[in-house]
């Protein structure tokens, strides 16, 4: 059993971003005793899982789907608290409605292993016990990633040498050396099969040809373990870990941008060159408020909880980064976004809460998005979220709420979206082509003509509101060398007392992701090396 060691009260946390991260880490963090202060520089707490209301309609902007909720299960424990005390989540039944261009009928897909069994059976001869030995060994990999690599720091040998990793060490190199979309490919012939086995890789910012098989465990979750929604909507996360953070002592300031980490160099003792690279220690932070007053803050403990990328490149002078921009050139951003939001008069039944639409040859869908030169995919394959199938508060009696997303290369310079259409063309232009394929899809000619309220976003918002290298929606991608332990660390080598949090850094992207990476920041605190949940 590992010693662990907490901090005496006292000890000055400062958080950068008051995204779930960032909000989950404050609430532990003020939990264990310390004086946490976060710092947000919009005017609303939430980061990527942000909110927008306009003429009686409520959007979420960020996060739609709610999986892995033992993760939530876990995080709500250790806080004293627990989902069902903060949350009212409804299990959506069918989990999404696919459609598929060249085939007449959508295909509902249930989060139950039987049903998805007997559908895959009914789609392609066999199927239905390759799906089922399939599931069998996604559900082995996801338990071996949960015991064992998602809430590690991978700061022991220990973490690498783990007997039930060794014992299973074959499998685990053959699942991380082959590509999702191959894996998939010798098990299944038809095209809308592996689509939606293939189709997780979006959620971790990759796609099938790029994200390693390790993956499948995706399929688990929407396939069995079900698909979730919280009672109005995501706002209600960010409001529940606000309101645990406050409860637990954190302070919290919007209107708040960090401009600058302040530090010290580090005094070694004696002459001889230290093993460390650590040059420096954290002293605090420069911030402007709201009104464009300077101040500096004291502590003895930041925490990163915004962009990896904007943190490191603009925060920090170059001698104390990590990693420096040279690191980012050779990585790879997810893709980026045009996000959509409609309010619509009339119901539209043909969609599910989710639906997703799927183009023949998604492939080139991929390629434009990650491959050089990039281009805007047309037609696209895309996202269509209906809250107000479940949540009769997000859209006045009579009309719908729709959330579309229409993955597009990380490139601020496609431009900013607007509200009714005001944002730059090309994003407009973009969503404009969404609509029809939806309208068209879904045999809804007068959708476009329906629509009384409408905003988008771009990758242009994502970089300046958000700080989001590259523009990118969710992070860096989920390829192999950007996984696990190959993830970015989280904590700085050259600034002691410099730690990062979120979906840019390890585990990933997600909101179970962000609540591990909070849990991970407080291990590292505590001088916790074990490698699974904690147990309090």
């Amino acid at each position: 059993m590992n010693a662990v060691r907490v901090k005496p009260q006292g000890t000055r946390v400062a958080i950068i971003g008051g995204g779930v991260a960032g909000l989950a880490t404050a609430a532990l963090l003020a939990d264990d005793g310390y004086e946490v202060d976060l710092y947000e520089q919009r005017a609303e707490l939430g980061g990527r899982a942000g909110s927008w209301e306009s003429d009686g309609f409520r959007f979420d902007t960020g996060p739609s789907w709610w999986l892995m909720p033992e993760v939530f299960d876990h995080f709500y424990e250790l806080l004293g608290t627990s989902t069902a005390e903060q949350l009212d989540l409804i299990r959506l039944d069918p989990g999404y409605r696919v459609f598929f261009e060249g085939y007449p009928d959508p295909v509902d897909v249930h989060s139950d292993e039987r049903r998805s069994v007997e559908l895959f059976e009914k789609l392609e001869d066999g199927a239905g016990q390759r799906l089922s030995e399939y599931l069998a060994s996604a559900r082995h990999a996801y338990d071996i990633a949960v015991r064992r690599f998602l809430y590690t720091n991978f700061d022991t040998p220990r973490a690498f040498a783990d007997p039930e990793v060794l014992r299973h060490a074959k499998t685990l190199v053959q699942l991380l050396g082959t590509s999702l979309d191959t894996f998939i490919a010798k098990r299944f012939t038809d095209r809308r099969l592996r689509q939606i086995l293939g189709y997780p890789a979006v959620f971790l910012a990759s796609s099938p040809e790029r994200a390693p098989a390790m993956y499948h465990l995706m399929s688990w979750l929407d396939l069995d373990e079900g698909v979730r929604y919280p009672d109005g909507g995501f706002t209600r996360l960010v409001e529940s870990l606000a309101a645990l953070a406050e409860q637990k002592g954190a302070r919290l300031h919007t209107g708040a941008t960090v401009s600058e980490i302040l530090t010290r160099p580090t005094e070694h003792a004696g002459r001889l060159r230290p093993v460390s690279r650590r040059r420096a220690d954290v002293t605090g932070l420069r911030i402007s408020d709201a009104d464009g007053a300077e101040r500096i803050v004291d502590a003895d403990v930041v925490i990163g909880a915004a962009d990896l990328h904007h943190m490191e490149t603009r925060l920090l002078p170059r001698e104390l980064q990590t990693f420096p921009q040279r690191w980012w050139n050779r990585r790879t951003s997810g893709p980026g976004a045009v996000l959509v939001f409609l309010g619509v008069r009339g119901e539209l039944p043909q969609l599910q809460h989710h639906s997703l639409f799927f183009t023949a040859d998604w492939t080139a869908n991929f390629d434009d998005i990650f491959e050089t030169p990039t281009a805007v995919p047309d037609p696209a394959s895309l996202y269509v979220c209906r809250p107000s199938a479940t949540d009769d508060s997000v859209a006045p009696e009579g009309y719908e709420n729709l959330f579309m997303l229409i993955p597009v290369p990380a490139d601020p310079g496609l431009g900013r979206g607007g509200v009714d259409g005001a944002g730059d063309p090309v994003i407009e232009q973009i969503a404009d082509r969404a609509i029809d394929l939806v309208a068209s899809w879904i045999g809804v000619d007068d959708l476009a003509d329906r629509i009384v309220v409408r905003s988008t976003t771009g990758p242009g918002d994502f970089e300046a509101d958000l700080n989001s290298w590259s523009g990118g929606a969710l992070g860096p991608a989920h390829k192999l060398w950007q996984s696990a332990f190959l993830r970015a660390n989280n904590r700085s080598a050259k600034v002691g007392g410099l730690y990062y949090a979120g979906g840019t850094t390890r585990p990933g992207i997600g909101l179970p992701m962000c609540l591990i990476s909070a849990e991970l920041i407080r291990k590292r605190l505590r001088g916790d090396h074990s490698p699974g949940p904690s147990q309090g």
